[in-house]
């Protein structure tokens, strides 16, 4: 490698790759994207929970475990969908209650899917049309499990059983030999009276949804019995009992939406968010860099291998392959946990990576990428070439923050909120914070026109830039003493070095 402008920009990038602080942040997001399914995985149940149905008459318990099952059934067959949306399976059977996203399974459906062999009928079907790697359905396990009731408590008056069954479902004074039990209810054989209160045991808050189950099962047995009683035939009663409404949820087409929008925004959103800690990350440690050898008197020595202008554009190279070895980490690392993965983190990882599918888009993302990185990082390097130490590049470091930071948080909500507003539009063709706004749009949906001409501002300014700013780059690069002023900043830009 003999091309003097190389050779600083690899020695740069050495220089920063040799710091804990790059392989701290490089690895930061790989180790977050490992720990996130583990995470999620313990903050789900951790086991199915038992629940005791204490029914002196006979009648409420076995409706109760049939909603259980019901709504796990339930539960399996959103399960299964989902799978088959994921890995294109529809057409093992398009006419199937799975093949049918975006949808609430009615009871009767539910009911019909178990009767027509269930989880085990549709995945057979399934696996007919799978590809060789596609991995196989991991049916969820029911949320809840019915034990049997000792006989001892089957007769128990609800006094003896407020002094038995706490002890039984506190973890403190279970017997390890006996039946574990989460949640204990008792059904008074009178409770279509209403007079008589239906009673839980438990050790903390009882589940909403164990709640929702109890309420809707007991309260059709007292409405069933209530019409009864006023005189309505059983079968009416039960018929009345099974009216429900149909609803169809009506949604956007794959990939249209807000929603979807959203999803397919969350790659471009967070390349500008790399973009903006990247650059602060990198352009931090060039500009100290800069300063140290400043300060030490090494460029001297520097200088007299190379040209101020080499030195310059080998700094930048340097830094920006730094940035691009980050980000293509980060990227790699988001790519394998969306295809090494199942679950939600991969049902929202795979939609937001499509964006690189399209070829147009990723051009535009790599090219205001780079745009921005070369931009931001030659500010960083002038700041380090005036600055006789890392107080005095502090100065004028501050400022720019202010500039870029403040409004890039205020960026990224109004994208979220409508990436074609008014607001938006009119920072994309601001050159300083261009590339963060359009990295942050592209997902939505962004006019070609928009995109060229953004990008040829952009690029017109930074052609400005690099001529400006390498002149006061290269007159600033020996000096020494004290700041230059602002005044004195704007004679440099115009190419008088020598006042």
């Amino acid at each position: 490698m003999n091309n003097p402008v190389l050779l600083v920009a690899a020695r740069e990038f050495r220089q920063i790759a040799a710091t804990r602080g790059f392989w701290v942040t490089l690895l930061i997001i790989p180790i977050a994207l490992a720990v996130a399914p583990i995470s999620a995985h313990f903050m789900q149940k951790d086991h199915t929970e038992n629940v005791m149905l204490i029914d002196p008459s006979g009648q409420a318990a076995p409706a109760i475990a049939a909603r259980i099952e019901l709504d796990h059934q339930r539960q399996l067959l959103q399960s299964l969908s989902r799978y088959a949306e994921s890995h294109d399976l529809d057409r093992a059977d398009p006419r199937a209650v799975w093949a049918h996203h975006e949808h609430y399974y009615s009871d009767a459906e539910v009911q019909a899917f178990v009767a027509g062999g269930g989880v085990k009928q549709a995945d057979a079907a399934m696996q007919r049309v799978a590809a060789p790697d596609t991995k196989p359905f991991e049916a969820p396990e029911s949320d809840y499990k019915i034990v049997p009731t000792p006989a001892r408590l089957a007769t128990s008056d609800p006094a003896a059983l407020g002094r038995v069954l706490p002890a039984m479902v506190s973890p403190a004074t279970k017997d390890p030999t006996a039946q574990p039990i989460d949640y204990a209810i008792y059904i008074p054989a009178d409770f279509v009276s209403g007079r008589a209160p239906v009673q839980i045991w438990s050790d903390g808050p009882v589940p909403g949804d164990l709640m929702g189950m109890l309420q809707e099962t007991l309260t059709r047995a007292m409405r069933l019995h209530f019409l009864e009683d006023k005189g309505v035939r059983p079968e009416v009663a039960a018929a009345v009992q099974r009216i429900a409404p149909i609803i169809a949820v009506n949604r956007p087409s794959p990939g249209k939406g807000h929603e979807q929008v959203m999803i397919r925004s969350i790659l471009p959103l967070l390349v500008s968010y790399l973009l903006f800690m990247s650059l602060m990350l990198s352009g931090s440690w060039m500009l100290q860099g800069t300063v140290e050898e400043r300060s030490n008197k090494l460029i001297e020595a520097v200088l007299a291998c190379v040209s101020p202008a080499q030195f310059m554009y080998g700094k930048l190279i340097g830094t920006i392959a730094v940035g691009l070895t980050m980000v293509a980490v980060w990227v790699f690392a988001a790519t394998a946990a969306a295809f090494a993965t199942q679950g939600m983190i991969a049902d929202i990882l795979r939609p937001a990576l499509e964006p690189l599918t399209q070829p147009s888009v990723a051009l535009a993302m790599i090219y205001y990428f780079l745009a921005g990185y070369v931009m931001i990082s030659m500010i960083f390097l002038t700041i380090g070439a005036m600055s006789d130490s890392f107080r005095d590049a502090q100065a004028y470091l501050s400022p720019v923050m202010l500039v870029i930071a403040v409004p890039f948080a205020i960026i990224a909500q109004m994208v979220v909120r409508d990436p074609s507003s008014m607001g938006v539009r009119i920072m994309s063709w601001i050159p300083i914070y261009a590339p963060f706004t359009m990295l942050a749009r592209l997902g939505a949906g962004v006019p070609l026109w928009e995109v060229v001409g953004s990008g040829l501002t952009l690029a017109a300014f930074i052609a400005i830039e690099v001529i400006l700013l390498g002149r006061v780059f290269r007159a600033s690069l020996l000096g020494a003493g004290s700041k230059p002023s602002l005044a004195h900043i704007g004679r440099l830009m115009r190419g008088r070095e020598r006042e």
